[in-house]
């Protein structure tokens, strides 16, 4: 018998958020992804993604990582960096909430578009932060996308009084178009959570 033991798991942080969006921090770090995910030149309707993680109380979470990956306006994942740099879309971004004076996350993107016939258009999300022993994975989906929402069969097997918590709400400032979407840690609106 071996006298080796599993390693005990700990939780994440406090750090990470600093380490994976360095350049957020203001860290003399180049980071591998930002919160901005497509530049101006990327086709597609331009939008701002914002929100806060709460707590159970509703208290704004000021260490979060939120990661989002997305296809572009023609549904297509980005493939390689040479796309990248020719598009002006990333695909990917990164953002911490402890930089910003309300605890947001903004990301600035284009609108996506379906990734597959079925689906409805979705920005995939990975939460990271502290106290968690575990990333959580959640979804995006728009409120001004109904049918193909009806559709979607990721979405509708979510119960019918939970959908509206993976639905972001649009709202259009100054001719800028933002959705918002909250991710609720715990209580009566708590975000799904996806086990992947």
């Amino acid at each position: 018998m071996s006298d080796y033991q599993q390693t005990p798991s700990q939780t994440v942080g406090p750090y990470f958020a600093y380490g994976l969006s360095p350049e957020q921090y203001r860290y003399d770090f180049k980071s591998a992804f930002t919160p901005v995910v497509a530049l101006d030149r990327a086709e597609g309707e331009a939008i701002r993604l914002i929100g806060q993680v709460v707590d159970g109380e509703g208290n704004p979470i000021n260490d979060a990582l939120i990661e989002v990956v997305q296809a572009d306006a023609h549904g297509r994942y980005v493939q390689n960096a040479d796309e990248i740099e020719r598009t002006g879309f990333a695909g990917t971004g990164r953002c911490g909430t402890g930089t910003d004076a309300e605890n947001r996350f903004v990301f600035e993107t284009i609108k996506p578009g379906s990734s597959a016939p079925g689906e409805a258009p979705r920005i995939d999300v990975i939460l990271t932060m502290r106290g968690l022993l575990n990333h959580l994975f959640t979804r995006i989906y728009f409120d001004d996308e109904a049918a193909a929402n009806a559709l979607d069969p990721v979405l509708q097997q979510v119960p019918a009084e939970r959908r509206h918590t993976l639905i972001a709400r649009r709202e259009v400032s100054g001719g800028r178009v933002s959705y918002r979407f909250d991710i609720r840690m715990q209580g009566d609106e708590e975000t799904v959570f996806l086990d992947l």
